[in-house]
């Protein structure tokens, strides 16, 4: 399942409302980003990230 590695967000749903008011099932993705980075060991991994976890500057890329 698609989650941000920091800020846990994922996948989800609700109703689109057409202007009737009619309900349709949908659902809203978060924008997330694979990057590299470094762990606590000095390995590089590849993780998902949000895109506002990105602007925020809270990663430290490889």
């Amino acid at each position: 399942m698609a989650k941000c590695y920091f800020t846990g967000k994922t996948t989800i749903t609700g109703n689109k409302r057409s202007h009737a008011l009619n309900a349709t099932r949908r659902t809203w993705k978060a924008n997330l980003q694979t990057v590299r980075i470094k762990d606590e060991d000095g390995n590089i991994k590849k993780i998902k990230v949000s895109a506002r976890a990105l602007k925020k500057g809270n990663i430290e890329r490889a």
